[in-house]
């Protein structure tokens, strides 16, 4: 799982963000942020592979207590954001982000705790492809729509037999979350300088979820050790990840990006094989294929409408109040 910066265009999965400037390098100019950018979605994924083993520990909700603490502590120091001359709107934008922050991380956090960290990330990948899906309005969308919901049924085994039923409710809650998170991302990052809108927000979802991560593990998070995985997995999940994305967007075409950003899943598998060592069968391996697929589809088709609306004075969706940078 990712969460994309509020500092930048907020892309996920199937959100193809609005095209970079003239003059962006392209081709062999691209080699080093797209390996930023892959640098960013290991970071990741393998944060999340260290959050499962540290379950057993802490817990699910003291894992997220602590990532969320640990990313807001070091967001607020290096962004150092100012705390007056906002209006109540903005601050109710922000609330509103770091709301969704709270709920994306505790969801998914729960799903990984009950199924394996692929399939729970291709689940959850749902969420900001319908996202796009909706904000398009064409027709080959339904194709990129069936499928996800081709993979969707292969990972299910037709019925979701082979995985933990509350598994998977909470990773569809989590991809419900992370297109909520999209949208107020842009809001956020339209009324707040910088990624003070990104550090106050994970603030804010670090005060939220402080509570049930106490009330889950008590004196648990302040043990050296679950300290210090737990402060692991903040910065492998949320600080690294947030760094090389911001490097990377100002050198890398934005679409570029989300399309790099649809392989998720695929890094989430890798991960719960290399440290978990969750195999993926023949079926679940088509189903990730697929929803991937589908992804880089959708955001192909995001790319070609922004492309022919500028070309004929049509206002491109990314432009709009809706998903996308404002």
């Amino acid at each position: 799982m990712t969460t994309p910066s509020a500092a930048t265009p907020p892309t996920a999965p199937g959100i193809a963000p609005a095209p970079p400037p003239a003059g962006v390098p392209r081709g062999r100019g691209s080699l080093g942020p797209v390996g930023l950018v892959l640098a960013g979605g290991i970071s990741v994924q393998f944060g999340g592979a260290l959050a499962v083993t540290l379950m057993p520990r802490a817990g699910a909700l003291g894992v997220v207590s602590l990532r969320l603490l640990v990313a807001a502590l070091v967001l607020m120091v290096l962004c150092r954001p100012r705390l007056r001359g906002h209006s109540r709107a903005d601050w109710g934008t922000v609330i509103v982000f770091g709301v969704a922050m709270a709920a994306m991380n505790g969801l998914f956090y729960q799903s990984v705790a009950r199924i394996p960290l692929g399939p729970a990330v291709t689940l959850e990948v749902l969420g900001p492809l319908t996202l796009s899906v909706l904000a398009s309005r064409r027709a080959v969308n339904l194709v990129w729509a069936a499928l996800a919901l081709a993979g969707v049924f292969l990972l299910g085994g037709g019925g979701f037999s082979g995985l933990d039923p509350l598994g998977v409710a909470f990773a569809l809650g989590a991809g419900a979350m992370w297109a909520a998170y999209i949208v107020f991302s842009a809001r956020t990052g339209r009324r707040f300088p910088q990624a003070d809108g990104l550090a106050l927000a994970m603030a804010v979802a670090a005060v939220l979820f402080l509570p049930l991560g106490i009330a889950e593990s008590g004196t648990k998070l302040l043990d050296p050790t679950v300290l210090g995985l737990g402060a692991a997995v903040a910065v492998l999940s949320s600080v690294l990840p947030y760094t090389l994305e911001l490097l990377a967007l100002r050198r890398l075409p934005a679409s570029t990006f989300a399309i790099l950003m649809s392989l998720e899943p695929a890094l989430a598998a890798a991960a719960g094989f290399l440290i978990l060592d969750q195999v993926l069968s023949a079926p679940e391996a088509a189903a990730i294929a697929l929803v991937i697929a589908a992804s880089m589809g959708a955001v192909r088709t995001q790319v070609g409408r922004v492309k022919a609306g500028a070309g004929s004075g049509e206002r491109s969706p990314e432009r709009s109040d809706g998903p996308g940078p404002g």
